[in-house]
């Protein structure tokens, strides 16, 4: 079996390879005469697979996507043509409100506000929002949620257990004149009752306070940049917070510029999220060819580099999550590289350039933290945000 797979996928050779010859080929290089001999095809969210893509692709039954996202991929031309399809959903997650919670705060210190202070607004509730929402709640931030799709489809009772679980869902107008952080999480849906392409048009980026901030981690088209940049570039008076843009690589160098933190799409980019995303596609892949699937994500993932951090009496609440969360992960780190690779290489392929190049990165889960006598206050917010507090000195 020859199966064609991103050369950013990690741990590709130890996965694929005990099901096959294993080529490995840079994403955006993926195209027709690759696959005329594959029988498999693994990638990232910058191929497009579609009938063109597929044009040539005589033997190929298997496609699948190691991300969340799944709108890179035509699934009806797979399935008009018998491939069999498979994704990773939830698999970055974890790391993406990783950064999201690393952006507030580094946004918080910049610009001398408190992120418990704040009112922290949710547009998509899925494997992203959800696990956002649930980590701000259990750190005491206050939340509003909005999903519509997810109202429609839970039940009366369902619904009531989730909003006493978690938080209000309101409208989206509701939401923006409520809140001072607005985080986008949802999916490209260009039909049906709820499309998001755009979600936040003009209309609603002109409704934000003054103050507040736009995160979006979700997907560019979801996002008028346009008006965001004029909003940006005249009044001046909100902060954005951007890791997705619309036509990618090639985004707007000036929204960029404009932005407080702009990141090259890598806001899942953790190896325990790329490793998660690996281990999944290599099972259904072994599934659909009826052979075993013994390695595990513990087999692939290596020791992180810092393991535990020792905190005592003296540090603010939040300056105490900041030093946790730089130790493991600093989005300040991306947003640099992205504006150094654009003067060096344009926009275009310094963006490229920053994922293929994406240094080694971990999750806040894998670092373990010991809290002294007079920290030890500290357990419920540092737990809440995904790290592992050992509660024998807590």
């Amino acid at each position: 079996m020859r199966i064609v797979v991103d050369a950013n996928v990690p741990a590709a050779q130890t996965c694929f390879g005990g099901l096959g010859e294993v080529v490995r080929l840079p994403g955006r290089e993926i195209d027709a005469a690759a696959l005329q001999e594959a029988d498999a095809l693994v990638v990232r969210s910058i191929t497009r697979v579609d009938a063109a893509l597929l044009a040539k692709a005589r033997r190929l039954r298997f496609v699948g996507t190691c991300t969340i996202g799944t709108d890179h991929v035509d699934e009806r031309a797979l399935a008009e043509r018998d491939i069999a399809f498979a994704s990773a959903p939830g698999c970055n997650a974890e790391a993406v409100v990783d950064y999201v919670l690393g952006s507030l705060l580094t946004l918080a210190e910049r610009q001398a506000w408190r992120l418990a202070e704040r009112r922290v607004g949710i547009v998509g509730v899925g494997n992203v929002g959800g696990r956002l929402l649930a980590r701000l709640m259990a750190m005491g931030i206050d939340c509003l949620a909005c999903d519509p799709p997810r109202v429609e489809a839970e039940s009366v009772e369902a619904q009531a257990s989730v909003e006493q679980r978690l938080a209000g869902f309101v409208e989206l107008d509701a939401l923006i004149d409520a809140c001072d952080v607005i985080c986008l999480h949802t999916p490209l849906v260009s039909e049906g009752r709820y499309p998001t392409w755009p979600l936040l048009d003009a209309q609603h980026i002109a409704a934000l306070a003054p103050g507040s901030v736009l995160l979006n981690a979700g997907r560019g088209d979801c996002l008028d940049g346009q008006a965001l940049r004029q909003r940006l570039a005249g009044q001046g008076d909100i902060s954005a917070v951007l890791d997705v843009w619309q036509h990618e690589p090639a985004i707007d160098h000036g929204l960029a510029d404009l932005a407080a933190i702009a990141t090259p799409h890598v806001a899942g980019y953790s190896l325990d999220g790329k490793l998660r995303g690996t281990q999944r596609i290599y099972r259904a892949l072994a599934q659909h060819v009826g052979l075993p699937a013994p390695l595990t994500l513990a087999d692939l993932a290596p020791a992180p580099a810092v393991s535990c951090l020792v905190l005592d009496a003296g540090l603010d609440r939040e300056e105490a999550l900041r030093l946790a969360m730089r130790a493991v992960y600093d989005p300040r780190r991306d947003h640099d590289s992205l504006h150094r690779e654009a003067r060096r290489q344009g926009m275009a392929k310094g963006f490229d350039a920053c994922r293929a190049g994406y240094p080694l990165r971990r999750e806040f889960a894998t670092l373990d933290i010991e809290l002294g006598e007079g920290a030890r206050e500290l357990a419920p917010l540092l737990a809440g945000a995904g790290f592992r507090v050992d509660t024998a000195t807590a």
